[in-house]
């Protein structure tokens, strides 16, 4: 996240990486960066550095009455994950750093979960397409990823459930009044407004989609969920895929829809690297849950109280650019 949290002190992320991992800090800086966690670099004692994250469980809830423990669970089975791959000789994965329990969070309370992770000298990357041959590059990741055995039993298998779905719904039926949630809650009721014909119908052709995923469970492998350009960093010895938070065991193309978005070429790439054809329908499935989840998570930020900060002008911009039926599919 960009704005740093008013009720995580950099003091409790130190007392946290003390009592989880062991590691006395000497320096704490929070980096500004991304979606889904907070960021810190540390220095603890011998000048080594390390990367903190801590997760807020109450972001992460699929629906306002989901009850904390799913997404420490998600998040929890999805950064094991990374782990056993990176215990399984897999080095382009980024995994958390065990606890001395070995576990891979220690929760500060019942809101916040912190993750400790080496530190990785090299070239990060901001989100946008990939040049050609750093995303041919990636590829090959991907696909040694998929090919790995297993995959671990604690691994959670995709449902394709659309985060704050049901919120939503909700929504198309409180267009009349105004959103008085903050400055962007009515230029959101406007702009939704405009667009919420398209909702039910798109949603309809994204159930039939999964009902024609679910049938092919032989498909499933274990996937990253977003490799996009800014999970990638150039190291001294090749790329690497960072934040394992939405790793799944799902259809091959949940890590692909994006790569083939830019260029389409990547199917017939990954075909030749895998033998498994991509199927085309699953493709489709994946952007559009992307742009239903963004869609969503708009409505529910912008429809409940909310705040200036860089991450709503940020959640702002991606609510315009994926409410947009140019980029749905027809359904009638």
């Amino acid at each position: 996240m960009f704005t740093r949290p008013d009720d995580l002190p950099d003091e409790a992320v130190v007392a946290a990486v003390a009592g989880g991992w062991d590691l006395r800090v000497r320096r704490i800086d929070h980096v500004p960066l991304g979606f889904g966690s907070h960021h810190w670099q540390v220095e603890i004692d011998g000048g080594e550095r390390r990367f903190v994250t801590a997760d807020d469980l109450e972001a992460k809830r699929r629906s306002p009455t989901e009850p904390l423990g799913r997404p420490r669970q998600r998040l929890d089975a999805a950064l094991s994950a990374a782990c056993w791959l990176r215990e399984a000789g897999l080095p382009f994965v980024v995994a958390p750093l065990r606890t001395g329990t070995g576990a891979v969070l220690h929760e500060l309370d019942e809101r916040f979960a912190v993750a400790v992770y080496p530190f990785v000298d090299g070239e990060a990357h901001p989100w946008g397409a990939y040049p050609t041959p750093a995303a041919r590059a990636v590829l090959d990741l991907v696909a040694t990823l998929h090919a790995a055995p297993g995959p671990p039993p604690t691994a959670l298998v995709d449902d394709f459930e659309v985060p704050n779905r049901a919120d939503l719904l909700a929504a198309l039926d409180h267009l009349d009044a105004p959103w008085d949630t903050g400055p962007y809650g009515e230029r959101a009721r406007l702009h939704f407004a405009r667009h919420a014909g398209s909702i039910p119908p798109v949603l309809d052709h994204y159930d039939d989609l999964v009902a024609r995923a679910g049938r092919r469970p032989e498909r499933l492998v274990l996937t990253h969920g977003e490799p996009h350009r800014g999970n990638t960093m150039d190291t001294a010895t090749g790329p690497v895929l960072i934040d394992w938070e939405t790793a799944l065991v799902a259809p091959p193309e949940r890590d692909l829809w994006a790569m083939a978005v830019e260029d389409p070429g990547v199917l017939d790439l990954y075909a030749a690297r895998t033998g498994v054809t991509p199927l085309a329908e699953a493709v489709e499935l994946y952007r559009l849950w992307w742009d239903l989840a963004e869609v969503a998570i708009g409505v529910h930020r912008f429809h409940n109280p909310h705040r200036e900060s860089e991450d709503t002008v940020n959640s702002w911009q991606a609510f315009g650019l994926y409410l947009d039926p140019g980029r749905w599919p027809r359904t009638t």
